[in-house]
């Protein structure tokens, strides 16, 4: 109820019925007050007007949600009551959290990384530090891997991580302080090289030097790679998730592009969260828990899976594992410390990023 309002009106409006002496106007000013206060606080299942939910997520994703969010509405609808509007937003993972804490409104967020809703809970405050164990398979229902987008023959012969090396080869990526889909390309690039080279570090620094000087241009996001990767026709592979080489494949079926998969990829967990103090301030909370509820059951799944991203819910995992090949699984948490420690060694200024991008072999 917005007592502010009730008085102004009432203030404004009293004088005028005193002046005039009649009682018509103190009836229609007593109207006016109950108009006011019976319109207060109402919530969308009372008035029927659609309540809005905010997804913010990160590039690739997008025509998934478009898909996800097709069959949502009406599972929503029939859950919670009331019309929802279910509202995207797409960019860099990064640059997505970052306008979440600028004041972008979000009532859930749907990313890439783990590393950019840690940011949201640890800088912002605005959803619980423990948030990995709030849902099944730590708030992920669904993942990806990295894969090499190459062009038709695969001319250059790129099989794996070592194949990017050859003379003259080409890369194209986004930055990996944007992006997440970067971050998890080159934590595959560096588990490859460290393995490679017995866990020599140093080694594995001089890989990624080389490996970032043969890319002439970091875009800000995955898809702005895959533009250049495509229309622009710069490089000779395209490093992304495997649901972006789907994409690929449906928008451009006559171009002959080819998809590689490497011997190894980071376990790329993609995180599906309420931003719960958001969520709370404008009402949509249980909206936004009943959009993930969403998320996990077989429809949701399966569409998943013929978009590109590998379900996680076994039962449906099951009906499509052919359409993804087995691959090595770097974990982040087991294999590379977590994500705390690769955000710090990594992605923070002055990390191995930043030594090997400022001077690269090139």
């Amino acid at each position: 109820m917005d007592l502010k309002k009730t008085t102004r009106f009432a203030v404004l409006v009293a004088p005028l019925a005193w002046l005039g002496g009649g009682r018509s106007l103190l009836i229609l000013l007593g109207w006016a007050v109950f108009g006011v206060l019976s319109g207060c606080g109402t919530r969308p299942a009372a008035t029927g007007a659609p309540m809005e939910l905010v997804n913010v997520s990160y590039d690739v994703s997008r025509e998934l949600f478009a898909k996800l969010n097709v069959a949502a509405r009406p599972w929503l609808e029939a859950r919670l009551g009331h019309p929802v509007t279910i509202t995207q937003s797409h960019a860099g993972a990064s640059k997505q959290a970052r306008s979440i804490l600028d004041g972008v409104d979000a009532d859930l967020v749907t990313l890439n990384t783990v590393s950019d809703v840690d940011f949201l809970a640890r800088r912002g405050r605005l959803l619980p530090d423990n948030w990995r164990t709030l849902r099944p398979y730590h708030s992920a229902p669904y993942s990806s891997v990295v894969v090499f987008v190459v062009r038709k023959g695969n001319p250059k012969g790129l099989r794996d991580w070592a194949d990017l090396m050859k003379p003259g080869v080409q890369l194209v990526l986004a930055n990996p302080k944007t992006s997440g889909t970067a971050r998890l390309v080159h934590l595959s690039a560096w588990a490859f090289a460290r393995g490679r080279h017995g866990g020599n570090e140093a080694r594995a620094r001089e890989f990624l030097a080389e490996f970032y000087g043969r890319a002439p241009v970091l875009d800000t996001g995955a898809r702005g790679a895959t533009i250049t990767f495509v229309q622009r026709q710069v490089g000779d592979v395209l490093l992304t998730l495997e649901a972006e080489q789907h994409i690929v494949a449906q928008e451009y079926p006559d171009a002959g592009f080819e998809v590689v998969y490497p011997s190894l990829s980071v376990d790329a967990e993609m995180p599906a969260v309420v931003v719960q103090r958001l969520a709370a301030k404008r009402g949509t909370e249980a909206a936004a828990n009943a959009y993930l509820d969403f998320l996990y059951t077989p429809e949701a799944q399966t569409i998943m899976a013929r978009n590109g991203f590998r379900p996680n819910v076994p039962g449906v995992r099951a009906q499509f594992v052919g359409q993804f090949p087995e691959i090595q699984l770097v974990e982040v948490d087991r294999d590379l410390g977590g994500w705390e420690t690769v955000m710090r060694t990594h992605f923070a200024e002055g990390g191995v990023f930043d030594l090997v991008y400022d001077r690269p072999s090139r």
